[in-house]
C-alpha cells in the first residue's frame, strides 16, 4: 500500500517498510493494573501481513481498521477487561460541504446491529458514495501546540505524550465526481498513548481545487457502542450511555468536563439498531463527535481545515475511584500542565507600596505567583504608556525577588455596546446575562491588547474570568464571522488559539471554565463564592468538602480554593481573618486544609501576614509542604468526606515514589480524638508490607491485608490535623 499526502506540514512519519506486521486478534484481559504501573503497555500500530488491516495497540486498548473494499473500524476492544465495546461498523467520519453530506469510508450490509460476527466482515461492502481509502501513513505524537514547562511540579510530565499515530486518507469516489471537485481529500487522525487506555481522533480536510469550498457540517467519530441500558418501555430520565469518558479540546461553559463538553459532542440513539430491546429505538448507544453548530468554514484553494481533537476513554469498570483516577491519568498524559500547581496570592490593590509589600512578604515565606486580583485598580485594558511601565517595574521588581507575577481581566461576562455584544437568536439569552462578541471590532482590540500586553509587560500569568462560554451571535455584521452558522467556532477558535499562544510563552492561566485542554491550568474547585462570606469555622469545613467533591476528576492542581484574607462578598468580622495574629488558628486550619489535599487557593488581601508569628506559620506550612510536594501532588484517593461530625481524611498515592502514599486526617471537634482507621493503600503499589510513619517519627512495618488494607492507629488534637507518610 502507497500512502500520500494532501495536506502541508505533516509529520516526518516512520517508514512503512519498518512496521511490524499486526499478531492475531487478542482480545484478553491486560495483565497488571495499568493505573499502578503503566510501563508495560506501549502503544503501537500495525499492518496485518496481507496488507488489509491497520491495528492499534497498547495492551490496554485495541482498534481494529479493515481496509478493503473501504476503510472501516471493525473492532474496539477493551483489554483491561476484555469488554467487547463495538457492535456495529460505522462510517470514520461524516462531512458535510458546500450543502452535501458525505461518509468517509465505512461498509455496508451487517446483518444486525445488537453484535459484530468476524465472519460477516469479509462480506460486507462499500458505499459507492463514500470517500474511498486510499493510503495511510504511521507516526508519533507531535505537540498540539507548544508548551514552555516553566514550572516544573510533576515528576515525569512528557510533552509530546509517547505513543503512535495513524492517518488514514480519503478521495472522492470515482462515481461522484461532481461538486464538490475530486481534488478535495478527507484525512483522519488517530493517537494511541503509552500507558492509558484512551485515543485520540481527529480529521483534516484538504481543498486541492480552484475555488473555495464550505465545511459546512462534520462528525469526526461515529461509533456505534455495545450499550450501557436495556429498557423495553421510556428511557430513564437519565438516558445511561455507554460506560466511557468522551472529551474534545473544543469546551466552555463549564468547570466540569460532563457540561463544558454538551455542544461537541453526543450520545444517539442509531436507526440502523432495528433488534434493540428499547421499543422505540432510542437506546443512547451511537457515539457522535460533532460540534452542534456550524462549523461553516471556507477553505482557501490549497488550503486546509483541521478540525477540534477528541479523547475516548473506555472504563475499566464502574468503581467511581477507579474511573476518577483514569480520568485523572488522562489529564497528566494529554495536559500535563494542569500539573502546574503554583502557591498563589491574590492581592485587592495595585498601589505600587502595596504590591512591592506582597512581593516581598510571597518571597519571604515561600509563596511562587502574586496575582493583581479583581478590584486591584489595575486594568491591563488601559492602553496608555503608564500602564505598561507601572506593570513593568512591578514585573521587575517580582523577578529580582523571584516570584511570578500577572493580573486579572474579566471577558464575556459584561456589555460593551456600540453593535459589539452577540445578537442571540430569538428566546435566547447569553450564558452570563450579557456578552460582547469575540470576533466583534471589540473582541479583535481587546485580544490584540492582550497579545500586547503579555508580551511587553513582562507579566506571567493571566486570571481570566468570564471566559466564553459558548455564546452564539447571528450579527452579519461583525468582521470575525459571517453569520449564526459559524459564530461559535470562530469565537472559540479566537480564545483557544490565544490560551495556547499563552502556554507557548510560559504564561500560568487561571480560567473559571473548562479550557484545559486548549492550555489553560486551573479552574475553580467547585465552590459558591457566597460561603465566603460565612462564619469561618463553617469556611473550613465547606473547604475540605469542596476539595473532597471536586477531586474526583481533577488533579488536585486543576482546582484553586478561596482564602478571604480580607472579607469579600460579606459577612464582616467574622467572616474573614484580618487582623491575621488575632486568628491565627484559624489561618493555619485554612492553609492546612488547603496544602495537606495538594489544592492551591487564592489568599486573597493586601499581604500574607502581619506579625512576626504569623509570617513563621505561614513559613513553616509552605515548608511543609514543599517538602512532601510530589505526593501531595499526586492523586488523591478518597476517605472519609467532611461533615463537622467525626474525622475526614483522604490519602495522596503515587507508586513511582519513595513517599507512596501519604495519608492526612482531619478533626473537626474540639476535642481530641484517637481511632483505628482502616486504609485501602491498594493505588500506592504495595501488596504485602508498608513502611508507614508519623509525621517525622520512626517508621514502623505494617502488613498488608488481602484487601490491601492496613489498620492504622490515628490520634488528632482538636480542630487539628495529623499526617502519616506510606513507603
Amino acid at each position: 500500500m502507497t500512502s500520500r499526502v494532501f495536506a502541508p506540514a505533516f509529520a516526518v512519519f516512520l517508514l512503512l517498510t519498518n512496521i511490524p506486521a499486526a499478531p492475531p486478534p487478542d482480545t484478553a484481559r491486560a495483565r497488571g493494573d495499568w493505573l499502578i504501573d503503566p510501563a508495560p503497555f506501549k502503544a503501537r500500530v500495525a499492518v496485518s501481513q496481507d496488507g488489509g488491516e491497520i491495528e492499534l495497540n497498547n495492551g490496554l486498548l485495541r482498534r481494529l481498521i479493515r481496509l478493503h473494499p473501504n476503510a472501516a473500524t471493525v473492532a474496539l476492544d477493551n483489554l483491561a477487561n476484555g469488554e467487547s465495546l463495538l457492535r456495529g461498523v460505522k462510517p470514520e467520519a461524516v462531512v458535510e460541504i458546500d450543502g452535501r453530506r458525505f461518509e468517509i469510508g465505512g461498509l455496508k450490509g451487517q446483518p444486525d446491529y445488537a453484535f459484530l460476527r468476524p465472519e460477516w466482515i469479509g462480506q460486507l461492502r462499500a458505499d459507492p458514495a463514500a470517500f474511498r481509502f486510499i493510503g495511510y501513513e504511521i507516526g508519533k505524537p507531535l505537540e498540539r501546540f507548544a508548551w514552555k514547562q516553566t514550572r516544573h511540579h510533576a515528576p515525569d510530565v512528557k510533552w509530546p505524550p509517547e505513543g503512535a499515530t495513524l492517518r488514514l486518507d480519503f478521495a472522492m469516489p470515482a462515481s461522484t465526481n461532481r461538486a464538490p471537485a475530486p481534488d478535495i481529500h478527507v484525512s483522519v487522525h488517530y493517537e494511541i498513548f503509552d500507558g492509558l487506555p484512551c485515543y485520540g481522533k481527529w480529521i483534516t480536510v484538504s481543498n486541492g481545487t480552484d475555488k473555495v469550498v464550505r465545511v459546512d457540517r462534520f462528525s469526526s467519530e461515529v461509533l456505534a457502542v455495545v450499550e450501557r441500558t436495556s429498557e423495553v418501555d421510556e428511557l430513564s430520565e437519565g438516558r445511561t450511555p455507554p460506560n466511557l469518558h468522551v472529551e474534545t479540546d473544543m469546551a466552555f461553559g463549564g468547570m466540569m468536563a460532563s457540561g463544558a463538553n454538551r455542544r461537541s459532542f453526543r450520545w444517539l440513539s442509531d436507526p440502523d439498531f432495528a433488534t434493540q430491546v428499547n421499543y422505540e429505538r432510542k437506546t443512547p448507544c451511537l457515539l457522535e463527535v460533532g460540534p452542534d453548530l456550524g462549523p461553516a468554514q471556507e477553505i482557501a484553494p490549497g488550503s486546509v481545515f483541521e478540525s477540534f481533537r477528541a479523547w475516548v476513554l473506555p472504563f475499566d469498570g464502574t468503581d467511581r475511584e477507579r474511573c476518577g483516577l483514569a480520568m485523572r491519568r488522562m489529564y497528566r498524559v494529554i495536559a500535563p500542565w494542569t500539573t502546574e500547581n503554583p502557591l498563589m496570592m491574590h492581592v485587592v490593590s495595585s498601589n505600587g507600596r502595596t504590591v512591592t509589600n506582597a512581593i516581598d512578604q510571597c518571597a519571604k515565606v515561600g509563596f511562587e505567583m502574586l496575582i493583581l486580583s479583581f478590584g486591584s485598580g489595575f486594568n491591563l485594558e488601559n492602553e496608555t504608556a503608564a500602564t505598561l511601565e507601572r506593570a513593568k517595574r512591578f514585573a521587575a521588581y517580582a523577578h529580582e525577588k523571584g516570584i511570578e507575577i500577572g493580573s486579572y481581566s474579566l471577558l464575556a461576562s459584561r456589555q460593551v455596546g456600540g453593535g459589539n455584544d452577540v445578537v442571540m437568536p430569538p428566546g435566547e439569552k447569553p450564558a452570563f446575562g450579557n456578552s460582547p462578541c469575540l470576533e466583534s471590532r471589540w473582541g479583535t482590540n481587546y485580544f490584540r491588547r492582550l497579545y500586547e500586553f503579555h508580551r511587553e509587560s513582562g507579566f506571567d500569568l493571566l486570571e481570566h474570568d468570564g471566559s466564553y462560554p459558548g455564546d452564539v451571535c447571528a450579527s452579519d455584521q461583525h468582521p470575525g464571522h459571517r453569520g449564526l452558522d459559524d459564530s461559535r467556532w470562530n469565537q472559540w477558535r479566537e480564545i483557544s488559539d490565544f490560551y495556547k499562544w499563552c502556554r507557548g510563552r510560559g504564561l500560568y492561566l487561571n480560567v473559571p471554565d473548562h479550557y484545559f485542554l486548549s492550555g489553560s491550568s486551573k479552574s475553580g474547585m467547585g465552590y459558591r463564592e457566597s460561603n465566603w462570606s460565612l462564619p469561618r469555622a463553617q469556611q473550613v469545613i465547606h473547604t475540605r468538602q469542596n476539595i473532597y467533591d471536586g477531586t474526583w476528576q481533577k488533579l488536585p492542581s486543576m482546582g484553586w480554593m478561596f482564602v478571604p484574607l480580607t472579607e469579600y462578598q460579606g459577612g464582616g468580622a467574622a467572616a474573614t481573618i484580618e487582623p491575621l495574629d488575632q486568628h491565627l488558628e484559624h489561618y493555619q486550619r485554612m492553609m492546612e486544609s488547603n496544602l495537606a489535599l495538594g489544592v492551591q487557593a487564592c489568599y486573597r488581601g493586601p499581604r500574607l501576614y502581619d506579625t512576626d508569628r504569623t509570617r513563621e506559620m505561614v513559613k513553616r506550612e509552605v515548608d511543609w509542604f514543599k517538602a512532601h510536594r510530589d505526593i501531595l501532588e499526586s492523586d488523591l484517593i478518597h476517605g472519609r468526606r467532611a461533615d463537622a461530625r467525626d474525622l475526614d481524611w483522604m490519602l495522596h498515592v503515587n507508586p513511582k515514589l519513595k513517599e507512596k502514599g501519604l495519608l492526612v486526617v482531619f478533626n473537626p471537634l474540639n476535642e481530641p480524638v484517637t481511632r483505628n482507621l482502616r486504609v485501602n493503600i491498594y493505588y500506592t503499589g504495595l501488596a504485602e508490607t508498608a513502611r508507614i510513619r508519623e509525621q517525622d517519627g520512626s517508621a514502623k512495618r505494617v502488613k498488608v491485608g488481602r484487601d490491601h488494607t492496613v489498620d492504622l492507629p490515628v490520634a488528632v488534637p482538636a480542630q487539628g490535623m495529623n499526617w502519616f507518610v506510606i513507603e
